[in-house]
């Protein structure tokens, strides 16, 4: 079938029956931050809290002609790991980081080359779900304590989103990473991590809630 960010949100609240999760620390990065907002839109008595990085409400025209780039480099190169590497790489990291730790950039490279082959058909039909994600009428049925997160130096999912979230989501914080692009996550990883992890802990109760990742 066709995939799109609802339909995701879906199986991650399915798989969250099934599970016995009744409620989750939902954290997602760029797709999984997408998903995250229908997440705790369409299913806000299964959200605690909302960490949303990098996240954008409504694909824009910036973002659909950066995201076909990416579909026509996979389909020339018939390699997704290959095109992430050379394509979507120089969007996620700075060129400080490149200049500045070219082993770990290497290293990134690596991890991506040894997962699981993803077929170019699936790519296609993920990155279709990002041309086509818009929650934008949704935001104001989120409940949950929101940390929204964006890369200063970040122009695939910029502060220009930040406005329209946190006016839209009432119980919202905006942090700004400094000196990163589309992946603090692996740009300023302690800063990264002490900062979200407080958050998160912040709103960490005693029962039956657990946290769950959505990358």
């Amino acid at each position: 079938g066709v995939y799109s960010t609802e339909l995701l949100a879906d199986d991650i609240a399915a798989f969250m029956q099934a599970a016995g999760i009744r409620k989750a620390h939902i954290s997602g990065l760029s797709l999984g931050a997408a998903t995250g907002l229908w997440v705790a839109a369409k299913y806000p008595d299964k959200v605690q809290s909302l960490s949303l990085h990098s996240a954008w409400p409504k694909t824009d025209h910036f973002q659909r002609t950066v995201i076909a780039g990416f579909q026509v480099m996979a389909k020339g190169l018939d390699n997704v790991a290959e095109m992430v590497i050379l394509g979507i790489f120089p969007w996620c990291f700075t060129p400080d980081l490149y200049a500045a730790k070219p082993d770990y950039i290497e290293s990134l490279a690596g991890f991506v080359r040894s997962r699981p082959v993803q077929p170019v058909a699936a790519f296609m039909q993920q990155s279709n779900a990002v041309i086509a994600h818009d929650v934008s009428a949704q935001l104001g049925r989120i409940r949950a304590p929101t940390q929204i997160t964006f890369g200063r130096s970040d122009q695939l999912t910029s502060r220009r989103f930040a406005d329209q979230m946190k006016g839209s989501i009432s119980s919202s914080e905006l942090l700004i990473f400094e000196g990163c692009a589309h992946a603090p996550i692996y740009e300023k990883v302690e800063e990264f991590n002490q900062k979200t992890l407080q958050f998160l802990k912040r709103h960490t109760g005693a029962g039956s809630t657990k946290h769950a990742g959505v990358v």
